[in-house]
């Protein structure tokens, strides 16, 4: 029996997925959470087989969470679900040793196999996400260039992140004039819809 933790955070895609798993005789859904946050807890007490974390969520993300996983409970291999294709967001999964992701819209049974072979400790990865991850290429930003083009991305004045990271308001425009050069963008806003399109934050 595989033992199944779900955390997504929208109800109705939670119970469908609990209502899928449920139907599968070598399967039993051990926990079903909403918040990122919620999961290494969760999981450390139930000891699930495998752990499908929605990409999305609140409190911590699905790659945060699954990072968290695999640090302190190597024995639980993730299956990432995202709703969008973001090809940088398949880069950051294979880093935080991720062993599945796969877009929401794909057929009920590439879950349910999916499971079943990470279950078995291989990987299962959309093919088209691959292709899109290598033409993509990885994120050209730094590390705080990223960190501060995030909290560019609530719409908060330069004055508020320079607050926010400790950092002074010229050290900030330093950095969102680096990101917005290496992304190819116009602006501040344009840079951050390039890279969350591709799925640099």
């Amino acid at each position: 029996m595989i033992r199944v933790l779900i955390a997504e955070d929208m109800h109705m895609i939670r119970s469908a997925l609990v209502a899928l798993l449920s139907l599968e005789e070598d399967m039993e859904v051990v926990a079903e959470i909403e918040r990122g946050d919620e999961v290494l807890a969760t999981a450390l007490r139930v000891r699930p087989d495998v752990a499908v974390l929605d990409i999305d969520m609140p409190g911590l993300d699905g790659l945060s969470a699954a990072e968290q996983l695999s640090a302190r409970l190597p024995s639980c291999r993730t299956l990432v679900l995202t709703g969008l294709s973001q090809p940088g967001n398949l880069l950051r999964a294979l880093k935080v040793h991720a062993k599945g992701f796969i877009v929401k819209d794909a057929p009920a049974q590439t879950l349910t196999d999916g499971i079943r072979r990470i279950a078995r400790g291989e990987r299962v990865i959309d093919p088209e996400l691959v292709a899109a991850a290598l033409e993509t290429g990885s994120s050209p930003l730094t590390a705080r260039e990223t960190e501060v083009l995030r909290a560019a991305e609530t719409g908060i004045r330069v004055a508020q992140i320079a607050t926010q990271l400790s950092l002074s308001q010229a050290t900030v425009r330093n950095y969102l004039s680096n990101a917005i050069s290496k992304v190819g963008g116009r602006n501040r806003i344009d840079a951050i819809r390039i890279s969350r399109d591709a799925g640099w934050l």
